[in-house]
Order: structure tokens, then C-alpha cells, then sequence
């Protein structure tokens, strides 16, 4: 899958406002300040495509971006930002769980983890959410370039000894700063809009 086009579509402040649904999405989550900016941007080659800041829970829309005009990329808020009323902090969240349950052209959730840490209990429970709910997932362990490679596996395998079957499940490490990884994302990404394109 090559990147021919990737711009912005939408943004959406809940499922009822969010863009027709008439491609394939592929949407992007993760615990605030893993790299989703940064990851997004490497995979399109266009450094400006999502907002890069070094300030947690920046994203607060559901941004659409579509690419080569035949699917998209969905930029979710994330799931570890707490700044704001509790109110506010409810909408948030009631907004990103809408969207995952109730978008009928999802295909694929990427759920970012970062890599150089032990298991962090957000994200088992995100993950743990996921199961039960149904929503289509794969996870992805960002900032790669960071660790050498066996503190890594550790980290990761010590992530998924927290599932039944975690062990046998595809998981793609990557780095925003070297690549690593964004061909696998692209295959898995094309794979999927080329199963919706022969149904």
C-alpha cells in the first residue's frame, strides 16, 4: 500500500457529527503523549498531517484524515487525559467509546502502547475494554528507536501475559523516527480496505 494522498477531512465532537460513513476507517488510539501525532505523520510522510505537542491530551476531536482517496485514517483523543471538569472529562471519553461501538465502517482499531515501559494499567484495561466490547484491535508498541531490543520484548511480552491468548496475538513494534514498522501498518491497513473493496 503506497501513500499517494493524505489529507484532512473532518473533525467530529461526537459519533452524530462525525463525517458519512462511507469508507473504510482505520482508527488510532492511545494512552496521552505515546506518539500518535508523530506516528500518524510518519506513515502519511507528511509531517504537518496531524498536530504534533508536547502537551498530554492535546487531541481533543475526532480527526479524520482520508487517504488516497479510498480510506481513513481516524486520529481518536487520548485515553489517559484527565485536564478539565469532571464533566468535561465524561463527554470525552463518551465520545471516543460512541465512536468504537457504534461506527459501522471501522475495520481496525490500532491501540499505541509505548514500548519503554512495564505494563501500564490504563492500558490493560483499554485493551481489557476492547475484548468484551467486540472492537477490532491490534496493538502497537510505539518509540522503538528508544529500546534495545530485549528490554523491549520483555516490556511487550510482560504486556501481553496479562491476556488468556495474549501470546499468540500480531503485534507490530515502530518507530516514528526511523520507519520501523510502517510498512507492516500500510499491509495491514491496504489488506483489510482490499477484503471491503471484494465483499
Amino acid at each position: 500500500m503506497n501513500i499517494r494522498s493524505a489529507r484532512f477531512l473532518a473533525s467530529a465532537t461526537s459519533l452524530e457529527s462525525c463525517p458519512p460513513a462511507e469508507l473504510p476507517e482505520f482508527a488510532f488510539i492511545g494512552r496521552s503523549n505515546v506518539g500518535k501525532s508523530s506516528l500518524l505523520n510518519m506513515l502519511a510522510r507528511k509531517k504537518d498531517l496531524a498536530k504534533v505537542s508536547a502537551t498530554a491530551g492535546k487531541t481533543k476531536l475526532i480527526n479524520f484524515f482520508t487517504i488516497n482517496d479510498v480510506w481513513n485514517i481516524v486520529d481518536l483523543p487520548g485515553y489517559g487525559y484527565a485536564a478539565g471538569s469532571k464533566q468535561d472529562r465524561f463527554k470525552f471519553q463518551r465520545m471516543i467509546t460512541d465512536y468504537l461501538l457504534g461506527r459501522e465502517n471501522l475495520r481496525q482499531v490500532f491501540v499505541l502502547i509505548d514500548s519503554r515501559h512495564s505494563p501500564q494499567p490504563i492500558d490493560v484495561d483499554f485493551v481489557a475494554w476492547s475484548l468484551e466490547s467486540g472492537v477490532p484491535f491490534r496493538l502497537v508498541f510505539t518509540k522503538a528507536d528508544k529500546m534495545k531490543a530485549g528490554p523491549m520484548k520483555k516490556n511487550i511480552a510482560a504486556f501481553l501475559g496479562n491476556f488468556t491468548d495474549g501470546a499468540s496475538w500480531p503485534v507490530v513494534s515502530c518507530s516514528s523516527k526511523t520507519g520501523d514498522g510502517r510498512l507492516e501498518l500500510l499491509r495491514v491497513m491496504g489488506d483489510q480496505a482490499a477484503k471491503v473493496e471484494g465483499e
